[in-house]
């Protein structure tokens, strides 16, 4: 359980800035309520990380959006919204018994037929798009989902992403274990690596947010 999202964060400073910036609609507060009962709540997108994102997809004017790692469905109903009518979010994950939680709040917040879910492992998926020729077809990816593959989606989102797109990282900070040398698990290790990697990148600019659970922002040149 992270404790540094804000639903598990008692910080007063950010139980404040969550009070005056916070905007959810009544369907995406009904779903985090039931996927905050669910045993595995903790994978559950910190809604404030959902809204930045959200957000920046309206900026840069994103009509196609990767969400690799779907769980309940927040991060996609989230997209969705964002969205103009005619936009697409490709939801990425490999467990129909998760994603079929959220699929009755995409139909309600009436963005169901925005949301295109693919069940398969996500590298295969991203592989799949990418011998489609959609390289550069999307404007934004969301990647929150098993870390120790989180090189390879970068890798492939980064050939799918436009120029001028980003790619966004969730839980970069990992309940803060990344700056623990004791911690030597697989997807620490694997975040320490990505978070290394990211810093030098020059096919990006990037922004480390101590923000939610870490949250990544790499905008492709």
């Amino acid at each position: 359980m992270s404790i540094f999202k804000s639903y598990n964060n008692k910080d007063p400073l950010v139980v404040y800035t969550v009070q005056h910036s916070l905007r959810q609609t009544d369907v995406q507060k009904r779903l985090d309520e039931v996927t905050l009962k669910h045993k595995r709540s903790a994978m559950l997108g910190a809604p404030e990380v959902l809204q930045l994102n959200a957000n920046l997809m309206q900026v840069i004017g994103a009509k196609k959006v990767l969400d690799v790692g779907v769980f309940t469905g927040a991060s996609s109903l989230s997209a969705a919204l964002a969205l103009p009518a005619d936009g697409e979010v490709h939801a990425l994950d490999i467990s129909e018994e998760y994603t079929n939680i959220g699929k009755p709040f995409w139909e309600e917040a009436g963005v169901a037929k925005k949301i295109h879910l693919h069940i398969a492992p996500a590298g295969e998926t991203l592989q799949r798009f990418i011998n489609e020729g959609q390289v550069g077809a999307f404007d934004f990816a969301f990647i929150d989902a098993d870390k120790v593959g989180y090189d390879n989606y970068y890798e492939c989102c980064l050939k799918l992403i436009r120029p001028g797109g980003i790619i966004a990282f969730d839980n970069t900070l990992w309940d803060g274990n990344v700056i623990n040398p004791e911690d030597q698990s697989a997807d620490t290790v694997a975040l320490r690596k990505l978070n290394a990697k990211l810093k030098d990148d020059q096919r990006i600019n990037i922004s480390f947010l101590n923000f939610g659970d870490g949250l990544t922002l790499c905008f492709k040149k």
